[in-house]
């Protein structure tokens, strides 16, 4: 059966959902989003898959609802033709959560808007959380952005129409924001071979210098105010609290702990890092070890000026 409200296929009876389950088979890319029953208790039960297969759909024309509520047949086709295929990618936010539904960890092609989101530097998307509500608000100017209907029950038959509508605006929000995340993600990491290197690192060396006040002045006023609520006997303030801790070290001489594990039979076979000054002492010794050397390559930009004055001490 097919319900026409707000535009957008709610889909309640198995041919109906295994039809568009076919469907979405063609598409190269989804944007997926979930409503769970329970979802607080031990056995939280999957409600809706939500999927838009058209990000330029603003209306809900091209948002399927699949009520899956009880249908684990259903829910295993959907996994099964979708989830686990590696020729579709699927968008979701917070993808975690709702894939621990949708295949867990057989899960193919799988993108995540909230980790897309945490990969962009700070100072190009400074917002106080990467909630789909803020990225919606922020990225795309959706400025009524309710997620009241989130915490409902979605174990009911039948849904309010205030949940419904909340479902399909979540594949909205989430393709919209998808699409701003790539843009900013292309715009701030341009080719590297095409780079303008006098331009990077001229705005470089005038964003260091600020760093470096910044910096300063944050250490500085970090340390004043731990120092002063220690000093007015205050764990906590309108704005901070003030937590300390202590760090145990456990530290054994190796042969000890050697001659420990060789008389109670202790199978403990951990790989140890030899430092240069162990390598040093080993001499031509290292030789009778089965070492496994692991190579890695870093780099580090230094300014010419600095390393002048490195000298220079």
């Amino acid at each position: 059966m097919l319900h026409a409200l707000f535009n957008m296929p709610y889909l309640t009876s198995a041919s109906a959902i295994r039809s568009q389950i076919a469907e979405f088979t063609q598409r190269s890319i989804l944007w997926i989003d979930t409503e769970v029953a329970d979802y607080k208790s031990k056995n939280p039960r999957l409600s809706l898959i939500q999927v838009l297969d058209d990000p330029t759909d603003m209306s809900g024309d091209r948002i399927y609802i699949l009520d899956v509520l009880d249908l684990p047949d259903i829910v295993a086709d959907f996994i099964a033709q979708i989830m686990i295929n590696p020729a579709i990618e699927k968008v979701f936010h917070n993808a975690s959560y709702d894939v621990k539904f949708l295949g867990n960890k057989k899960a193919k092609n799988v993108t995540c808007t909230l980790d897309m989101a945490k990969k962009i530097p700070y100072y190009i998307l400074p917002l106080p959380n990467y909630k789909l509500k803020t990225l919606a608000n922020k990225l795309c100017k959706f400025l009524h952005v309710d997620k009241q209907e989130q915490t409902s029950d979605w174990g009911q038959r039948p849904l309010t129409e205030e949940q419904i509508e909340y479902a399909y605006l979540d594949c909205i929000y989430l393709a919209q924001v998808h699409s701003r995340l790539i843009e900013l993600n292309q715009k701030n990491n341009p080719d590297p071979e095409i780079e303008d290197l006098i331009e990077l690192a001229k705005k470089y060396q005038q964003i260091e210098e600020k760093w470096k006040i910044v910096k300063s002045e944050y250490e500085h006023l970090q340390e004043r105010l731990k120092k002063a609520m220690q000093a007015q006997n205050l764990s906590e303030t309108s704005d901070f609290k003030l937590i300390s801790y202590e760090r145990t070290t456990v530290k054994v001489a190796l042969t000890e702990l050697a001659r420990l594990i060789q008389s109670k039979g202790i199978e403990l076979d951990l790989p140890i890092t030899l430092t240069q000054k162990m390598q040093k002492d080993l001499g031509k010794n290292l030789e009778q070890l089965s070492v496994e050397v692991e190579k890695t390559q870093t780099w580090r930009l230094t300014a010419k000026n600095q390393e002048d004055s490195d000298k220079d001490e």
